[in-house]
């Protein structure tokens, strides 16, 4: 078995400033750890994880707390599937969230093309939420170690999106004779 090393961080701070606690606590799930219980999460061991978890560990100091940072393997492969497992879930969790996004701007669309809305204001409006969709979606993929089971339907999602404004843009200049 190739034996994967995870970093596994235990840290402790002051219950107050809560913001303070609150923003380490995004941080981490920002780079995608995953939580075995309070105070104590796990991310896949790369160098771009030690640098930041260590940025962490001071920043823990510096609130009046403290941070404990250890390399780490499961005892076996059931525990190792176990900790994949965890970082699938939060994924697909994520792109759940994504894919009802797209469901959000399929119907936007939907309904500015029902109601001929043709405009160039509302191209440009949905324009900016494809490209937070398209940027929501590579965060989502840059986090996920290990391949979520929804990876796959939130892309192809994004690009039913996309096919979808290049049709309504189509309409758009059709609407304003661009294109003629």
């Amino acid at each position: 078995m190739d034996t994967m090393k995870w970093l596994l961080l235990t840290y402790k701070v002051p219950p107050e400033p809560a913001a303070k606690r609150i923003a380490l606590w995004r941080r981490l799930k920002g780079m995608g750890a995953i939580y075995l219980q309070n105070g104590v999460c796990l991310l896949p061991k790369t160098d771009d994880h030690v640098r930041r978890l260590k940025m962490l560990e001071n920043e823990a100091a510096e609130m009046g707390g403290e941070a404990v940072i250890l390399e780490t393997v499961a005892l076996d492969r059931a525990q190792e599937e176990k900790v994949i497992a965890r970082f699938k879930a939060d994924r697909d969790e994520a792109y759940r969230e994504f894919i009802d996004k797209c469901d959000d701007f399929e119907k936007e669309i939907a309904k500015e093309t029902e109601a001929e809305h043709f405009t160039y204001a509302e191209l440009e409006e949905n324009d900016v939420d494809l490209k937070k969709l398209q940027g929501w979606l590579e965060k989502i993929g840059k986090l996920d170690f290990y391949g979520g089971a929804l990876a796959e339907e939130a892309a192809r999602r994004l690009k039913g999106c996309e096919a979808l404004l290049d049709t309504y843009a189509q309409r758009v200049f059709e609407a304003h004779d661009e294109n003629r």
